[in-house]
């Protein structure tokens, strides 16, 4: 469980194409594994069926090895889109001038924390307690997965940096996403797990009443969709309008492929500068 797998798959529908030869080529998404990687191809096959009836062009779309490898995409020109958090989106941004288009509101807010998660049985009452313990994370390049739980620990003067935490903790693993870390503590694999606010969601009802949340982190701005430069505009725009046409009652079900927010709205680069404060802050930017 704690070890990282690659899933890659695309779902393609086909239409009548317009001539335009970036248009018959479509538009490829890049989807990062916080959840079941094997659900969420299934998730991805609905929702670029329904973009492609919507923008007349074949989408496709993709689940990445992790954070870093939608960063990738986006460079290389194997994604046009991706959906990703904070953190990978101001490195993207940073790296190739990656553009938001979008962002997440979930329970209503356009914006989470971070929270440490361990079992209700563990006898363990404060981060400290995890002092010589095994943590899994989601991934090294997750705001809420790794960079703010971690943080936790080193406002409470428990670490100094990042590689402090190999002094600190037993063993620290990188599971490959919330679901996967909260999958590991949960079983007992590990003592605690970093992960989203709205992880636990993604137990099992029983497992969910057997864990607690030991400690929170600050509001983090949601999840975004950004895109990488160079993209039709046109199309992009048309993209944009087509994911805020999911807030309407009529397609709001499909959110739920989407991993389940309230809806977008569109993005306001200035909120993620805290984000690209605390990323400076942990030598992720410059």
């Amino acid at each position: 469980m704690l070890n990282r797998r690659l899933f890659m798959a695309a779902a393609c529908a086909t239409l009548a194409l317009p001539s335009s030869g970036f248009a018959a080529q479509g538009l490829k998404l890049a989807f990062i594994p916080q959840e079941n990687p094997e659900k969420l191809l299934g998730d991805i096959k609905i929702v670029t069926g329904w973009l492609t009836e919507q923008l007349g062009v074949p989408v496709t779309g993709f689940v990445t090895f992790d954070h870093a490898a939608a960063v990738e995409a986006l460079r290389n020109g194997d994604a046009d889109i991706s959906f990703m958090g904070a953190l990978p989106f101001v490195l993207a941004e940073d790296q190739i001038g990656a553009i938001p288009l979008l962002s997440e509101v979930y329970r209503g807010q356009p914006s989470y924390a971070g929270r440490v998660f361990v079992r209700r049985d563990s006898g363990i009452k404060t981060l400290a307690d995890l002092k010589g313990l095994d943590i899994a994370f989601a991934d090294p390049v997750s705001e809420s997965g790794y960079l703010y739980p971690l943080d936790l620990f080193v406002r409470d003067g428990l670490i100094a940096d990042a590689p402090d935490a190999d002094n600190f903790f037993g063993q620290k693993f990188f599971a490959g996403g919330y679901q996967q870390a909260m999958q590991a503590m949960a079983n007992g694999l590990v003592d605690a797990a970093g992960a989203s606010q709205y992880a636990d969601l993604l137990l099992t009802p029983e497992q969910q009443a057997e864990v607690v949340v030991l400690a929170e982190s600050e509001q983090i701005p949601s999840h975004a969709i950004i895109a990488r430069p160079g993209i039709d505009a046109d199309l992009q725009s048309r993209f944009t309008l087509a994911m805020l046409r999911l807030n309407d009652a009529e397609n709001r079900h499909l959110l739920a492929y989407l991993y389940g927010p309230d809806g977008y709205v569109a993005t306001d680069p200035a909120v993620y500068e805290g984000v690209r404060a605390t990323a400076r802050r942990y030598g992720y930017l410059k």
